[in-house]
């Protein structure tokens, strides 16, 4: 191996102090508009969409570092799920609180591309066209709004 070649690993977080840290993810998926009435009246084949979403991205916040294998386990001290229904689409916002030493944007990325594959697994017999592709549907625009980081007295 050469000098300047690093294995993977894991950033050394014991020296940091433990503090408030929370961050917001977004993302969206591109739907056909029957795929958006059914999910809005509740007449998905599967089930509640939204509800089965809300919980994969719970469970998904909760197992970040089994996923991402170089992501610290954190105390997760706060989750919030949240979609919005629109035109074509459904967004999902997941916002993630933790004291610890390290930030939770990864959670909160990998709660929203969980809740978003999960909208699509529950519709997707109606996003399927003739040869059983999905021309119109589209997961995107994952990214982190915003991140904090309270560096003293845990208070906002």
């Amino acid at each position: 191996m050469a000098e300047d070649e690093k294995l993977a690993g894991m950033v050394n977080i014991t020296e940091k102090p433990p503090v408030f840290r929370k961050a917001t993810a977004t993302g969206s998926i591109r739907l056909q508009e029957a795929s958006v009435e059914a999910i809005r009246m509740g007449h998905a084949k599967k089930g509640d969409v939204l509800t089965t979403a809300r919980l994969a991205a719970i469970l998904a916040v909760k197992d970040t570092p089994r996923l991402i294998p170089l992501c610290h386990q954190i105390p997760i001290t706060g989750l919030e799920v949240n979609f919005e229904i629109d035109v074509g689409r459904v967004r999902a916002t997941v916002t993630v609180t933790s004291l610890g030493r390290t930030g939770v944007e990864m959670e909160a990325l990998t709660g929203v591309a969980v809740a978003l594959l999960n909208v699509w697994d529950m519709v997707k017999y109606l996003e399927k066209d003739e040869t059983g592709n999905y021309p119109e549907t589209e997961i995107e625009e994952i990214q982190v709004m915003g991140k904090r980081k309270q560096t003293s007295n845990f208070t906002d």
